[in-house]
């Protein structure tokens, strides 16, 4: 009897986060959402970090409301909510009172699936988010994020699965936001973890920046690994996920079972394309290996951002430099894994040094307060070690930190009540926690989600042939609709 693999999706939150910079509106994903519903994969990603985010501020979209909405869309599938841990959607830590309402209202409002993490691996992080939403019957398959480090080791891997277990989980995945899994590594750490999980399924979640994710997951489930996370085909690749349909064959030819259904899936694709078309959005490519990734571990997406606002200041030319700077600011600061926030704190203390440099000053001689906090311990522990005089002189001899950041602080779901209220919903409460009041007005003017797109109006043809001709495509792909 050969082995059975299952698959998560990650196309309507991961894959256009990553391609589409997050602008996939709830429309879009009306006629998308239910094939995938029908494919049969164990959980569907919906809401996370970036997405709350963007829903909020530039789509004008309320996210609870998208959750419900996904819900009448998506029946037989789970929804995942993912989250920052004590972060939530942002980068700054919410005090515990708010973390446990919300985790309330994820179920509430119909997200049966949680996949918490945090950024510094610091598990005390993660034991209100995980308590919380365990308390109110949802699935928790924490994450433990991946970097290339020579302090991230296997047995400093094990380790934190060990913690998670603990705390009381249902299995945890593994994040390679950054796309750094080499098959080599996959070939020791997935046994490392396997052993410590015991019986809990291991999942893996890995990006195709070094473009070897697709083979990576391969050879995953060759070492023991149980769930794939993957993105429908035009979403998947280039700064995303693996290709669904690619990697389920792929699978099926080692001899694994893999219990999904590809026509539904293949019927999304074409979906996209067409919404890709009509938007002019891109889709997905392989990337090329790039060993100087391993060595900035900077994600694509943050790159280009950073090379558009070096062009505003006059420093287009230094980007290679920067980044340069980047890695050893990196381990300067004991190896912090570059993800949101720390990929930010990163990159900007590398422009500052360069900058320093360039005026014959030392590095870090200009240190932002993100970046002070986080060497004090205010973000959780720190897995390598700082240089003494390089702490004494970021610190200016401030204490360390060693509480749990969440704990330090205050409750604040009276103050809100008091400063910001009445509101109409816990769910606007937590709103308004997020966000300040200029954010929060104009969501609520922007009234509800608008759910009419045009593929709902016209078939689908009509519009691809349409597109076509305004592209002066001669051959083009169609789905029966």
């Amino acid at each position: 009897m050969s082995k059975s693999v299952r698959i998560i999706d990650v196309t309507i939150r991961d894959g256009h986060q990553c391609l589409w910079a997050t602008r996939m509106t709830t429309a879009m994903m009306k006629e998308i959402a239910p094939k995938l519903d029908r494919a049969g994969f164990e959980a569907i990603d919906l809401v996370g970090g970036a997405v709350f985010d963007v829903c909020v501020r530039y789509l004008r979209e309320d996210p609870w409301e998208r959750m419900r909405i996904l819900n009448t869309w998506v029946t037989e599938t789970p929804l995942i909510i993912h989250t920052r841990g004590q972060s939530l959607f942002t980068f700054e830590f919410f005090s515990d009172d708010i973390v446990e309402l919300a985790a309330e209202r994820f179920a509430a409002n119909g997200m049966r699936y949680h996949t918490p993490y945090d950024a510094l691996n610091d598990m005390r992080n993660l034991v209100i988010p995980i308590k919380a939403a365990k308390r109110h019957g949802l699935h928790v398959v924490p994450g433990i994020v991946y970097t290339d480090s020579p302090v991230h080791t296997d047995e400093y891997y094990a380790h934190k699965v060990k913690e998670l277990i603990e705390i009381g989980v249902d299995g945890v995945f593994l994040k390679d936001a950054s796309g750094l899994l080499r098959p080599e590594r996959i070939s020791t750490l997935v046994p490392a973890l396997k052993q410590a999980i015991g019986d809990l399924p291991l999942q893996i979640h890995t990006h195709c920046l070094s473009g070897l994710a697709p083979y990576v997951v391969l050879r995953a489930v060759e070492c023991g690994v149980e769930v794939i996370h993957t993105a429908t085909s035009p979403l998947a690749n280039g700064a995303s996920h693996p290709p669904t349909e690619q990697v389920v064959r792929n699978i099926r030819r080692m001899g694994y079972d893999v219990d999904l259904d590809l026509e539904p899936i293949e019927e999304a694709a074409e979906l996209i394309r067409y919404i890709a078309e009509r938007e002019d959005k891109p889709i997905g490519a392989p990337n090329e290996y790039d060993a100087f990734h391993f060595h900035h571990q900077v994600a694509g997406g943050m790159i280009s951002n950073l090379r558009y606002q070096l062009e505003t200041v006059g420093l287009e030319d230094r980007i290679e430099e920067i980044l340069e700077e980047a890695g050893h600011v990196r381990a300067d600061l004991g190896y912090p894994i570059v993800v949101s926030p720390f990929a930010q704190y990163i990159v900007t203390q590398a422009v500052l040094n360069v900058m320093a440099i360039d005026q014959g000053k030392e590095r870090f001689s200009s240190v932002p307060d993100e970046v002070r906090l986080y060497v004090r311990g205010g973000y959780g522990e720190i897995a390598g070690e700082i240089e003494p005089n390089l702490y004494d002189r970021i610190t200016r001899g401030e204490e360390p930190i060693v509480e749990r950041p969440g704990a330090l602080v205050e409750p604040a779901i009276e103050r809100l009540r008091k400063t910001r209220g009445p509101f109409e919903s816990d769910d606007d409460l937590l709103l308004a926690a997020f966000y300040d009041e200029s954010q929060y007005s104009a969501l609520k003017d922007a009234g509800p989600i608008n759910t009419d797109y045009p593929l709902m109006r016209t078939p689908l043809l009509t519009l691809v042939k349409e597109i076509a001709e305004r592209k002066s495509i001669k051959s083009f792909h169609y789905c029966k609709v």
